[in-house]
Order: structure tokens, then C-alpha cells, then sequence
């Protein structure tokens, strides 16, 4: 235990995941503050946190308003002062007029000009307050305070560098300085340095053991088996046959792909990339069919019971015909009958939500995982569901789909553990979307557009995010439904959210679908998988609060018949650089990759991936965008670990990943 880390300071250092000196000394500066030289106020920047010094004039408490302590100062002529709320009367008799004072803050502009509110300072006698080399800023944690932890970190640096290991092989790494030169170097840089390079050696061997770790799990599952499918495709070919449509190149490719997976009596751990409507269903259904005709058992898992209904409905259509009439699992069936017909094996194809992986739902034969939106469900969810299909040594096949698509390159390095396919043709019957952004000052032209859109026939999505910080998705939902069933008289008007039963989900779907509504308000809850393919029309308020890939998925529900959507998005101005970027590019493209890319340029990988949800890396230095770069050489890197010393690779584990890759168990 380092000096002066009690039980309550680890506490807090373990909310930021730091547990160990290792933690401690890879934990990484957000930014730096400058203290390494004293400057004069007349040089210095509003905003900009800067050492001063000066003599102090005069001091006196104000009664105006909120009480404070203020020391008026001068340095060469330029007068400022120090602004204290909180402070005492031994506080008040450190000033003393004469003295010479330093102080670190950020000047502002105060009621008597220039001003720092509750600055660090120091009598100039008592020594100085500039230090060596910048001074690192740590993302910290509630009641932790900065030079607390800086005191830490610099304490475990001391005991951890005597000892540091460089596990990665020699000459793997790219050019730039060795793993201690660079910890020094971040975490103490002389003004003026160039950081990049001390950077890039630490991403690059935080990458490339992700990368290796995943390529050892991947091996390790090679040497498992699972339930070979070598079916004659009868059922394949049937329910091809059937439909009123050929598929497109890219979902073929990708079926084959998956059959070959299947036939080989190896674990399957594909993950289907695709574009909103790209056609990832079907493909679930192919890789269904090939594993029912084997005799097995297939299992769907969906986010929400809405979605896990509509694949329901989307499946009997399909499967119906060929003599399989599929099971659901949800809140709203009846799981009595389900489960019996699951654990005897009548059930071949379930379809379900997070009640799939319960523990008294029992298979017979489980046969292959499919799980749909992957990212919105937990690693142990995942892992529950597989876990059902494991008899002995023998493991159920996966297939993870996503409607978040990232490029390849970055998608082999992020799922190392994975065959990746993707889905990047248009299927038959899309039709392209334009999209407006209005200020919502025109709200009324929009309401009268849609309005007479409804009247010659038309079905519009009117999404209301929250409206206001604080406030319920659904207050805000039920206030824009009562103004527009006033507004839009002689046109009906439904509701749907996430607060409602599913058997009423169900029946305001059914409604829409049907025509007995025409303009469905909706929270986000439309946002993955609802399919009413003559919906045309999509408004979006408040456009401004929600992320690019979202409204891209929002943006999916249209279009989806054949005729062409139109999409409003409204928004509040001012517009943020942000928000104006995310706009401009969701008018510019309906491709979903690129949309991906722009948005992880714009959010940050950590922020897509969310490593709690998904499984996936919160990388505490790599980009993958910034260090995109170095993904081919992570990989030459990531081999050598692999293959090589098993104690370099276990390092490099208890530095880098700790519990963060057991989704890839799954």
C-alpha cells in the first residue's frame, strides 16, 4: 500500500478501476496544466490557467450578494484579484498587504475586472508554486481530489519503474521510445514536447494485447467442437425458393459462408455486420434452417419484446410453410407451454427476449445462437444463452448481428475473436430517404405537410426524444400526442412507448400497420426493428440530442416499401459544432458506414462501444480511429504474443485487460 492510501482513498481510486501501482502508473493524463513559469496578467488569457505573482493591496470581505473574501493584487502595475466563497478568518489573516503572493488559476472577468476564484497560492517567501514540467490533469472520480492523486500516481511511478517489464517482442513495436521513457514522458512532459510517440508505444501495446488475447480464445475455441451441420439444404433451398425476392449477392456470400462454418463441427462465432435494412434477418433464418434440417435447435434473441414479436410474426411467415412453426418466449406468452415444447425439442425455432436465458428454460438440442442488436445486451446475457447449448465439450454456434456497422479494418482488430461478414448491398425494395433539418420555429409548415400527406394517404413516425433535461421521455410523448391529435383533426393519431404493456404495443403497431392510425408518435423505443414498410414519413423532434448512429437507425424505419421517405429532422437553435456536424452528415449519406466512421470520429470509440454493455474495449489509451494506423503492425505483434511465451502474453493481460474480455468466452 502506497503512503497515505487508506481504505477510503482506495475506495475512491477503485471507481476509476485502479486498484493496483501498475493501475496507478498506466492511468493517463486528460490534459496538462502549465505551471512551469510565473507570467505576467497582462500577457495572460482570459480562460487560460496560469501561474501570477503579485503584492496584495488590499483585503476585504463583500456583503453583496454571495460573501467573499477578496485579495485585491498587482503585478507591475496590472491590478487583479483572488475571489475566495468558502473561506475563514485564518484564511483572511494570510493576506497580508505587502506581501507577495503566487497564485494558479484560470482568469475570468469579475465585477472588478480580472479576477481567480478559488486559486491555489502560496506566500512567494514560502517557496514557489511553478513546477519542472507540466502538470498532469487525471480523469479523477467524485471526492478525489486532483493533487491527491497526482501525489499517488508520482509515488507509484517511483516504486513500479525500478521493476517495469517491456513484455512486447524486441523490434514489434514502432519507432519511438521504450515503454519507461514514455510512461516518464506522459506523465511528466517538459513544455513544448511532442507527445505523440510516447502515445502511439502505449496504444500500440494496449492494442496488440487485445489483439492476442483474442486470437488465443479463438484458438482455444477451435479446439472445442460443436454440433456439425451437413444437412442435404432441402429446407435452405425451399424457403429461398419461396420467397418473392432473390437475395442479394452480399446476403448469398454470406450464407455460404455461414454453412461452411456450420458443416465443420468447430464452435461458429460469425458477427454479421449490416446496414439498417440490409437484410440481416433472412440471413438469421438461412443459418436457422441449416441447423434445424441437422436436427437441432435454433434460438433468436432480441432487445425488446416489440422487436422479439415482430421476428416472431417475420419467422412463421417464412417457416410456416416448410412445416416448422416456431416458438416465442416473451412477458407476454405463455411460457408454460413454450418452455415445455422447447425442452422437448418440438420447439426448433425460439424466438425470444432476455427470458431465453432463464434458468428454467431448457433445451433439447441447442444448435445455434442468434442474437440480434448484439450491443444491447450484456456479456453475461450472451453468455447464459450460449451456455445452454453446451453439452460436455461440444458449444452451441453464434451468430451476432449488428445494425452499427464499423469499418473492416477496424472491425478485425476490435473482434479478433470473430469471422466477420458484412451486409453492404441495398436489399430489393428499399427506396432512398431525403432528409430536411428545420429549425423548430417552422414546426407549424411541418405539421401542415404532414397533415396533407396523411389526407392523400400516407403513414408518418413522429419521434420525440426527451425535450428537456430532467424530464420523462414519456411526459414529453404525451404532451406532443395531445397537440397533435388538436392539430391534425380528422387524422388519427396513436401513441407508443416503452412504458407500455406489450400486449399494447402489440395492438398500437398492429393499428398502424393496418391504417387504423396514420401518425404514430413515438419515444426512441421505434428505434430497432419495427417494420411498417408503406411508413414513409419520419419527424424527429429535438434531432440536436440524439447521436448519429441513432438517428441513422430512426431513419431506417422508412423507406421500407418500395416508395421513396422523407425525413424531417427539427431542431432547437442554436445548433453546436456537434450537433451541425451530425445533421450535415445524415443529409449528405444514407450509408451506414460511413455514417459509423463519421460517428466514431465525432463520439470516440469508447463511447460506441461501451465497454459495460457490449464487451467490447474502453481502451484507456488506444483510438482505434487516431491509431488506425498501427492496426497492421498490432497484428504481425498480436501473432508473436500468441505464439510465442505464454507469461509475456499473461503480463501484458494483468496490465492491460483484467475481466474485460469475457464476452469473448461467449
Amino acid at each position: 500500500m502506497l503512503p497515505g492510501v487508506g481504505p477510503a482513498f482506495a475506495k475512491k481510486l477503485a471507481r476509476l478501476g485502479l486498484y493496483t501501482l501498475g493501475d496507478l502508473v498506466f492511468h493517463l493524463p486528460a490534459r496538462y496544466e502549465d505551471r512551469t513559469r510565473v507570467r505576467l496578467v497582462r500577457e495572460a488569457g482570459v480562460g487560460q490557467p496560469v501561474v501570477v505573482q503579485g503584492e496584495v493591496l488590499a483585503v476585504a470581505v463583500t456583503r453583496r450578494g454571495r460573501p467573499s473574501l477578496f485579495v485585491e493584487m498587482t503585478d507591475s502595475g496590472r491590478r487583479f484579484g483572488l475571489r475566495f466563497f468558502h473561506f475563514s478568518e485564518i484564511q483572511r489573516r494570510h493576506f497580508v498587504p505587502g506581501d507577495q503572493i503566487m497564485a494558479f488559476g484560470e482568469l475570468r472577468a469579475g465585477a472588478a475586472g480580472l479576477e481567480m476564484v478559488h486559486p491555489e497560492y502560496r506566500r512567494a517567501a514560502e517557496g514557489s508554486l511553478c513546477e519542472a514540467t507540466l502538470t498532469p490533469v487525471y480523469p479523477a472520480t467524485a471526492g478525489l481530489n486532483p493533487r491527491a492523486l497526482r501525489r499517488v500516481i508520482r509515488a507509484a511511478l517511483a516504486g513500479v519503474m525500478p521493476a517495469l517489464i517491456d513484455y512486447l517482442p524486441a523490434g514489434s513495436a514502432p519507432p519511438g521510445p521504450p515503454l519507461a521513457d514514455a510512461l516518464q514522458l506522459l506523465h511528466g512532459p517538459p513544455p513544448g514536447s511532442d507527445l505523440a510517440g510516447a502515445r502511439a508505444r502505449l496504444a500500440f501495446e494496449e492494442l496488440a494485447t487485445h489483439h492476442a488475447h483474442l486470437l488465443t480464445l479463438r484458438r482455444g475455441l477451435g479446439r472445442a467442437g460443436a454440433a456439425p451441420c451437413r444437412g442435404s439444404g432441402q429446407l435452405l433451398a425451399a424457403f429461398l425458393q419461396g420467397l418473392p425476392f432473390a437475395p442479394t449477392a452480399a446476403q448469398q456470400k454470406v450464407i455460404a459462408e455461414i454453412r461452411a462454418d456450420l458443416a465443420r463441427g468447430r464452435p461458429m462465432r460469425r458477427l454479421l455486420q449490416g446496414d439498417v435494412g440490409s437484410g440481416k434477418t433472412l440471413v438469421a433464418a438461412a443459418a436457422a434452417l441449416i441447423v434445424i434440417e441437422a436436427g437441432y435447435q435454433a434460438a433468436v434473441m432480441a432487445p425488446t419484446e416489440l422487436l422479439a414479436r415482430q421476428h416472431l410474426e417475420t419467422f412463421s411467415a417464412w417457416f410456416m410453410p416448410l412445416g416448422i412453426e416456431p416458438v416465442g418466449l416473451m412477458r407476454s406468452t405463455a411460457r408454460a407451454q413454450a418452455r415445455a415444447q422447447i425442452a422437448d425439442g418440438r420447439g426448433a425455432l425460439v424466438v425470444g427476449t432476455q427470458a431465453l436465458f432463464q434458468d428454467s428454460v431448457r433445451f433439447a438440442r441447442l444448435g445455434l445462437v442468434v442474437i440480434d442488436e448484439q450491443h444491447r445486451f450484456g456479456v453475461q446475457e450472451r453468455q447464459a444463452l450460449s451456455a445452454k447449448g453446451q453439452t460436455g465439450r461440444r458449444q452451441a454456434h453464434l451468430l451476432a448481428m449488428s445494425a452499427t456497422p464499423i469499418p473492416r479494418t477496424l472491425a478485425q482488430s476490435v473482434y479478433a475473436d470473430l469471422d466477420v461478414s458484412i451486409l453492404a448491398e441495398r436489399p430489393p425494395g428499399r427506396a432512398p430517404v431525403t432528409t430536411t433539418a428545420l429549425a423548430e420555429g417552422r414546426r407549424a409548415e411541418v405539421v401542415a405537410r404532414v397533415y396533407e400527406a396523411c389526407r392523400a394517404g400516407a403513414k408518418a413516425y413522429w419521434v420525440c426524444p426527451l425535450i428537456a433535461e430532467g424530464e420523462s421521455d414519456l411526459k414529453a410523448a404525451l404532451a406532443l400526442h395531445a397537440e397533435l391529435a388538436q392539430a391534425l383533426r380528422g387524422v388519427t393519431v396513436g401513441l407508443i412507448h416503452g412504458r407500455l404493456k406489450a400486449s399494447d404495443k402489440e395492438r398500437v403497431m398492429e393499428d398502424f400497420a393496418r391504417g387504423a392510425t396514420q401518425v404514430l408518435v413515438a419515444t426512441t423505443v421505434i428505434e430497432v426493428g419495427v417494420d411498417v414498410p408503406d411508413a414513409r414519413l419520419l419527424v424527429i423532434e429535438n434531432a440536436e440530442r440524439l447521436g448519429l448512429a441513432q438517428l441513422h437507425q430512426l431513419r431506417g424505419r422508412i423507406g421500407r416499401g418500395g416508395l421513396p421517405g422523407h425525413c424531417v429532422l427539427l431542431y432547437k437553435p442554436p445548433l453546436g459544432d456537434l450537433a451541425r456536424e451530425r445533421i450535415a452528415c445524415l443529409r449528405a449519406t444514407d450509408d451506414g458506414f460511413l455514417i459509423a466512421r463519421r460517428d466514431l470520429e465525432l463520439r470516440g470509440t469508447g463511447e460506441i462501444f461501451g465497454a459495460r454493455q457490449t464487451g467490447l474495449p474502453g481502451f484507456r489509451v488506444a483510438d482505434l480511429l487516431r491509431d488506425e494506423a498501427l492496426l497492421p503492425q498490432v497484428a504481425q505483434s498480436a501473432a508473436q504474443l500468441a505464439q510465442g511465451d505464454g507469461a509475456c502474453l499473461a503480463g501484458l493481460r494483468r496490465r492491460w485487460l483484467r475481466e474485460r474480455h469475457a464476452l469473448a468466452q461467449a
